[in-house]
């Protein structure tokens, strides 16, 4: 079947992630925001690492692992690729046989709607179905874009019919580089969700202005979603360990999921013994209590003092581009 077939003929279909309760075995869960959905604390990334990947067996040994422990929100977008290695298309293999059971969730780029609604038909073509779970607008930077979302005909519009039409249950937007945005977008719009990248400081102890790759995710974008009722899912949690590596990863992890507003960390997955040790966290799982925070938060700050990391670049763009 056509992907032009497949829009235009999804709306006949059941909303199959609706009708159905997804198993998370047991793996602690929360509620999306308004949206009824429980997802695991953890959402399964399929990005750079994942993508990184050179073993096609492997790659699919890890999602259908992942869901067979419960691990059933998987995060992708369209453009997630490394060569030859494209992120939907590997997913695809998996929820053309256990579709009912996943949450899935992709992205699209751009604000032109005739681009975005190509972009959508090879995402359900390369994953192999008729309707996902949630599509993001991906990566949004200025006020401009924020401007551009709202734009009578634009791409807002054209999810919202996606929406109606039940080829996505569900329609967010994810960012990387403005605390501003985030918050224009979450309090000015009828968004479902935000994934957005976790900033662990803004100053807790001395509110001064953050410099511009130091934004206030945490404190100004996180509550203006979380009062607004979007589900607030989180990523970028471990990567101040790229500059301070004796940081633990399971304690940021859990640093995130101890916030206030947040569903969901999405985790990048490079391998199955990852997998399992995070597995293994989300099963023992815990929330910081003040004391905690207060001393992961010490600890990050010379994490801040590096300018250097690319994803908190203005320009920056999420996952491997060939």
């Amino acid at each position: 079947m056509g992907t032009a077939t497949v829009l235009a003929t999804h709306h006949q279909s059941p909303l199959a992630s609706q009708n159905s309760s997804f198993d998370s075995k047991g793996l602690p869960t929360r509620v999306l925001g308004n949206t009824g959905v429980r997802l695991p604390l953890i959402g399964l990334g399929t990005g750079s690492r994942f993508c990184s990947i050179a073993n096609e067996d492997q790659a699919l040994e890890i999602l259908t692992h992942a869901l067979n422990q419960g691990l059933y929100y998987w995060d992708t977008a369209h453009s997630y690729r490394s060569g030859n290695v494209i992120s939907e298309e590997r997913l695809g293999k998996i929820a053309k046989e256990r579709r009912s059971e996943i949450f899935l969730a992709t992205k699209v780029d751009g604000y032109n709607p005739e681009e975005v609604k190509k972009q959508i038909e090879v995402s359900l073509q390369r994953l192999q179905t008729d309707y996902v779970d949630l599509i993001q607008v991906h990566s949004l930077k200025s006020l401009e874009d924020v401007d551009a979302l709202g734009k009578k005909g634009g791409v807002l519009d054209l999810l919202r019919q996606m929406r109606e039409e039940g080829i996505t249950h569900h329609i967010g937007f994810t960012g990387h580089t403005s605390a501003q945005v985030m918050q224009n977008t979450a309090e000015q719009y009828d968004f479902e969700t935000m994934l957005i990248a976790l900033n662990h400081f803004g100053g807790f102890d001395r509110p001064v202005p953050a410099p511009e790759n130091r934004q206030p995710f945490e404190q100004q974008s996180v509550p203006a979603a979380g009062q607004k009722g979007l589900g607030v899912m989180v990523m970028k949690v471990i990567r101040p360990r790229e500059t301070v590596p004796d940081l633990d990863a399971a304690e940021l992890i859990r640093y995130a999921l101890s916030l206030k507003n947040v569903t969901s960390a999405v985790i990048g997955i490079e391998s199955l013994k990852l997998l399992k040790q995070n597995l293994d966290h989300l099963k023992h799982f815990q929330s910081m209590n003040a004391l905690e925070l207060q001393k992961i938060r010490a600890s990050l700050r010379s994490f801040f003092n590096h300018d250097n990391l690319d994803w908190m670049d203005p320009d920056y763009k999420d996952g491997l581009w060939s």
